[in-house]
């Protein structure tokens, strides 16, 4: 969990580029534009069509990457990969992409997303004298490559493929080829684009705007592209399902100027706070944010309230997470660190303070407290999703049922908790409704909900 903030934290962010002199150079910097996704370890993997390098690290990608060591992977392909551990532990051992050899050659590997049958698999494999390196469930995927019979690394892909269950957006790389693949239900969004006559594959589009790319397409659910000497060849491995995006993508995770699921963020963020106020309005003086996250969605808010959105409170965006430590006074004291009230906005004003999501309630607590000292009359707070009463089994660090201050609370004690004058959540009819519905979109929600589009005992039982 990103305790400084008390919310939910990214899962990873992947790229994929084939045809590029300079691959792994536009790898490095679509990392940076994916840098929210994952913020323990960073990697790269090229390829030259020869020989395969990487480069691996813990922390930022601005920590690990400089001239030299980007100048050393060389090739016209590459994968790279921002990891927040959602299986498996935040440890060296675990960082990506994962490249192994095998009896057909070297391949690579970056995973976001989160495998539901991981468990039952890894015992399958261990039985058959499988020996893993890592913790993770991307190396489930990759064992169960090399034990395939299949006779080409396509073929392969499409057999372990078809194995497994859950989240999955997987850029793999061997020493010609370029492969990317999605889940049946779409979980994780994975974007196409080209750069002149080169392909690249991102998390999210905002990585294309920084390299000059044009996004093409989603990556559609449950399909499977090959980039090699030949082109571009997509292939349907599954059967076909109906889609189950993650919502929380855009109600926090990815960045405004980003286009996921076919529609940008921003203005489905909007849309969301236009909802919420529609739904809960209050007479108040002012709207603000919880920066960054939920700064448009107080927009959105305002557009639809009498209320006039101001900066109330602002972000120091220089506390890294190296001083993150898992005590309640070390949350309370970095919220402080994190936000500064802006006093002669909030003094003698009526405040709405409109946020994405509670989780545990410790950050809102304090900024609900902040704002008060600050001199507000009044403090209400609106949160632009349902309350969160379960955890995510598809690639989000979301605490267990006992940790989510919604699962054992009414919506009337978490505000008395909170120290607010009312509280407000937006319903999920009003959450979905905000949602682009094109083409037949579906979402899960069963974070809100507790209905699990993919059966999730598997992990169940071993937690």
């Amino acid at each position: 969990m990103n305790d400084i903030l008390d919310k939910p934290d990214e899962f990873c962010g992947v790229v994929g580029i084939y045809g590029t002199t300079d691959a792994a150079v536009n790898a490095y910097l679509c990392l940076h534009a994916l840098q929210h996704r994952g913020q323990e370890s960073a990697g790269i993997a090229a390829s030259d069509g020869i020989n395969v390098t990487k480069k691996l690290g813990m922390g930022l990608v601005s920590d690990i990457f400089n001239e030299q060591n980007i100048k050393d992977l060389k090739g016209h392909i590459a994968i790279g990969h921002n990891r927040y551990s959602t299986t498996g532990a935040s440890a060296a051992l675990n960082m990506q992409p994962i490249v192994i050899k095998h009896r057909d050659g070297i391949l690579g590997i970056g995973h976001n997303g989160n495998l539901c049958n991981s468990v039952s698999l890894k015992r399958a494999l261990e039985d058959r004298g499988s020996i893993f390196q890592t913790t993770t469930d991307s190396e489930v995927i990759l064992h169960l490559i090399a034990k395939s019979l299949e006779k080409t690394i396509v073929d392969k892909i499409k057999d372990a493929a078809r194995q497994i269950k859950g989240a999955f957006s997987l850029v793999f790389l061997t020493r010609k080829k370029l492969i990317v693949l999605r889940d049946p239900h779409g979980f994780r969004p994975l974007a196409l684009g080209k750069l002149g006559d080169a392909f690249i594959v991102a998390s999210e589009t905002s990585a294309f705007d920084l390299i000059g790319a044009t996004y093409l397409r989603d990556v559609e659910c449950g399909e499977m592209i090959v980039f090699d000497e030949k082109g571009m060849k997509s292939y349907h491995p599954f059967e076909k399902t109906d889609p189950a995006h993650c919502i929380f993508e855009f109600v926090y995770f990815s960045r405004p100027d980003s286009q996921i699921f076919g529609e940008y963020v921003d203005k489905t963020r909007r849309k969301l706070g236009k909802n919420l106020a529609l739904e809960s309005d209050i007479d108040a003086d002012i709207v603000i944010s919880v920066p960054d996250s939920s700064n448009t969605t107080a927009l959105g808010y305002s557009a639809r309230s009498s209320a006039k959105y101001e900066i109330g409170l602002i972000r120091n965006h220089y506390v890294g997470r190296t001083f993150i430590k898992p005590t309640q006074a070390i949350r309370t004291s970095s919220v402080r660190l994190k936000f500064n009230t802006v006093g002669g906005v909030l003094k003698d004003r009526r405040v709405v303070i409109v946020d994405d999501s509670i989780v545990r309630g410790t950050t809102i607590k304090q900024l609900v407290q902040a704002v008060r000292l600050a001199g507000a009359k009044e403090v209400h707070v609106r949160i632009s999703s349902p309350p969160i009463k379960n955890p995510c089994f598809y690639g989000m660090n979301f605490p267990t049922h006992e940790e989510l201050i919604a699962n054992n609370r009414t919506v009337q004690e978490i505000c008395d908790y909170l120290g607010a004058d009312s509280l407000k959540y937006l319903s999920l009819k009003g959450m979905i409704d905000a949602m682009p519905q094109e083409g037949g979109q579906k979402y899960c929600t069963a974070c809100f909900s507790g209905k699990y589009p993919v059966e999730v005992d598997d992990l169940q039982s071993d937690s």
